[in-house]
Parts: structure tokens; sequence; C-alpha cells
């Protein structure tokens, strides 16, 4: 029979490790996405998808705003939590405009689950208090 572990195990100098990279290259990409937004609104319009969106300066401008605020709040230790949590719903908007546009499924539609695994993956393995509210099962009997 499975059962939930009482005290959740500290993370490992190598788990903190692993979850800073990764959350490092989430919010790297995020900052990057949402820099190019703000700075080169012309040219994220002109590099996008077709999304059948009516992309015009100030829109690309908004989603970079609505991407940058999550993101800073990502990067700061204590409101990490918070900011995965809007960073999430901002790829299930993502997602659905994807799917909304039949964008193809494993390289459009989906990068935005793929980070977002990358962005909880990696708070979960440097945060001791989100492993002691998501703890994994321990398998033994």
């Amino acid at each position: 029979m499975a059962t939930l572990a009482t005290t959740p195990a500290l993370p490992t100098s190598a788990s903190v490790w692993t979850g800073r990279v990764l959350s490092g290259l989430a919010a790297a990409f995020l900052l990057m996405d949402a820099g190019t937004k703000l700075v080169a609104p012309q040219f994220a319009i002109d590099n996008s998808p077709p999304l059948d969106w009516q992309f015009d300066i100030s829109t690309v401008r908004t989603l970079g705003v609505l991407l940058l605020i999550p993101t800073l709040l990502y990067i700061w230790p204590r409101t990490a939590a918070l900011g995965a949590i809007l960073i999430t719903g901002y790829l299930g908007g993502t997602i659905a405009t994807h799917m909304r546009a039949d964008s193809p499924l494993v390289s459009h539609t989906l990068f935005g689950v793929y980070l977002a695994l990358i962005v909880w993956g990696g708070l979960w393995l440097r945060s001791p208090a989100l492993r002691a509210v998501v703890p994994f099962v321990s398998g033994k009997d």
C-alpha cells in the first residue's frame, strides 16, 4: 500500500542546483519572449505564426507586459509560486490559441505544456515548501 511521506525530504544540493538551472532556463526564455514583445513589437508580429489574431503593436506590448510581470514574480524566491501559477495561466492561453489556429500538436500546441513542466519542475526541485504541498507518493508496502 502506498503512503504519503509525513515530512518531505529536504532537497539535496544536486536537486537544488538542477532546479535553479531549469528555472533559470525557463526564466531566460520567458524574459527573452517578453522583451521581444516589448522592445521590438513589429519584429514579434512579423515572426509570429498565423494565429487568427489581428496583432497590432499595442496588443503585442500588452502580451509582453502580461508575460514579464509573472516571470519577474517567478524569479523572486518569495513570490516564485505565484509567478509559476500566473505563468501557467498565460501558457494555458497560448495552448488554447494554438489549438484554435490548428497549429502542429507536438511542436507548437504542446510547447506551453513543456514549458510549464520546466517551470514547475524547477520550482519543485528547489523549494522545500512546494515539496511539502506536493509530495511524491512512497512506493513502500
